[in-house]
């Protein structure tokens, strides 16, 4: 069966440094094959020649058996070729169907838009991928997920024979990632090829038929995914064994640090009470919308106060802003560093210092000195691989720019952490290291609350779960009795 796509030797330079220096990669129809690597692969840079979105400098694209040489993304998409981005890109005041339809309006008398027609085809699609989202819901009124969702119809919109999917998970939960494995289904059937990327080796088992790794910027080697394990396809993807993939050390103490009673947020969250305890990683476990991140806001002082009670070390305290909560020792990493975690625009020294321009600076002018120094300390501490603190964050690896999220906030010298999806779209090396974080702070006396939404991560590094549905607590299990089943029982 000839294939939808190969590449061979595919290579690529910036200012004389390789990003990609032998691209290989067969896709056959009717298949998902999944394109595996850690951050700074050449992952990245790989699916954009593809795509015509750069150029590249050496090497073969051949599209159904012919030659390609796709200058632009639209030359892409004429032979067949369509992609979903890990970053949205959504036009917010406009509906469903016209971002699905941008540029391709249906027209009718005069040339006018004709709206009705572009209503039906873009339900008839939503309806057709079982995506429970109307067509004339406006885009700033979505959920994450539902934006995500939108994205991959978007997509599929241009009857595209080879479908990229670029992290098509990351804002997604359980029950929407579901949709869209049933929808990846429904492709396979049609004979469509899907090249899929994730850092969750869970959904690459679950839906992926074949393999490719790349390292460095290089082809490794590629496979069916049933020939091979989990263990080797991490080696694989890392370079060397990884002996333990949930880095966990802490010990959980009795000594409460935060007792929060009958907490509400303004949206969704009700009747809210837990207590946190010096050593422990604790997890808060639901389906979107259940109002895990609502709690954090709360927290953390980003939402109005609605009610309820909070305690920090046996004192009551008001946390009615960022400030106050930074004052009192808690830390927020958000689980979209690059919307609110990051400035992409500003470098590595300013984003680490962000949070304690208050102790760098004296009448208004910051201490150069000082915070060259902090910024170098939080560099080492967390192995963030840059070759200066002046390096625009933008143009570091999604692992790195996580542990310059995580620098930021440890320079506050917080005490507890409060860590919404804190490994997404990051590698399972980045990951360990980010886990071995979490568990040291956790052991020399911290205290950790951590959300997300890969029931592994929840199941290796909990010390207990709380789980939460519509808002309120369902249910919580210690880590003895923890396992995916109990926690999709409380949570559905």
């Amino acid at each position: 069966m000839q294939p939808l796509l190969e590449v061979r030797g595919l290579t690529k330079s910036f200012g004389g440094v390789a990003a990609l220096s032998d691209g290989r990669f067969t896709l056959r129809p009717g298949t998902v094959h999944a394109l595996c690597g850690g951050n700074g692969a050449g992952k990245s840079t790989f699916l954009t020649i593809v795509m015509g979105i750069q150029s590249r400098d050496a090497g073969s694209i051949r599209v159904l058996g012919k030659e390609a040489q796709f200058t632009r993304p639209s030359d892409a998409l004429a032979a067949g070729v369509s992609i979903i981005e890990q970053e949205l890109s959504p036009v917010p005041a406009m509906s469903v169907a016209e971002n699905i339809f941008l540029g391709r309006e249906p027209t009718g008398l005069f040339g006018r838009v004709d709206f009705a027609r572009m209503n039906a085809d873009a339900q008839e699609l939503l309806d057709s991928l079982h995506f429970s989202i109307s067509a004339r819901s406006l885009m700033m009124d979505l959920t994450v997920a539902e934006l995500q969702l939108v994205e991959i119809a978007k997509a599929l919109s241009y009857n595209a024979e080879i479908i990229i999917m670029d992290e098509p998970t990351s804002a997604l939960g359980e029950a929407q990632a579901d949709e869209l494995f049933a929808a990846i289904k429904r492709l396979k059937e049609q004979g469509k090829g899907i090249i899929y990327v994730s850092h969750r080796l869970s959904e690459i088992f679950e839906i992926a038929d074949e393999y490719t790794v790349f390292r460095d910027g290089r082809f490794v080697g590629e496979g069916a995914i049933a020939d091979v394990t989990r263990d080797a396809l991490i080696e694989m993807i890392v370079g060397r064994p990884l002996t333990e993939e949930f880095a966990k050390s802490n010990t959980p103490t009795d000594q409460p640090v935060l007792q929060v009673n009958g907490l509400n947020a303004e949206t969704w969250v009700k009747d809210i009470s837990f207590t946190l305890h010096r050593g422990e990683i604790l997890a808060l476990y639901g389906l979107m919308g259940s109002g895990r991140s609502e709690i954090f806001e709360r927290l953390f002082g980003l939402s109005p106060d609605m009610g309820g009670q909070i305690t920090l070390n046996g004192k009551r305290v008001s946390l009615s802003s960022p400030n106050d909560a930074i004052a009192h020792g808690l830390a927020f990493v958000t689980e979209d560093r690059k919307g609110s975690g990051l400035n992409l625009m500003a470098d590595l020294r300013d984003n680490i210092c962000m949070a304690r321009l208050d102790e760098l600076s004296k009448l208004g002018f910051m201490n150069r000195a000082r915070e060259a120094s902090a910024a170098q300390r939080m560099i080492e501490a967390f192995g963030i691989k840059t070759p200066n603190d002046r390096l625009v964050v933008s143009g570091l690896s999604g692992g790195n720019q996580q542990k310059v999220v995580l620098g930021k906030w440890f320079l506050t010298e917080p005490g507890i952490l409060l860590l919404d999806e804190p490994t997404r779209g990051v590698d399972v090396g980045a990951k360990r290291e980010i886990y071995r974080v979490m568990s040291d702070f956790a052991a020399k006396g911290g205290a950790v609350i951590m959300i997300s939404s890969e029931t592994d991560e929840v199941l290796g590094m909990a010390d207990r779960v709380i789980v939460l549905r519509d808002g309120r607590i369902s249910g919580e299990v210690g880590r003895d009795a923890l396992s995916a089943n109990s926690l999709l029982h409380l949570a559905a």
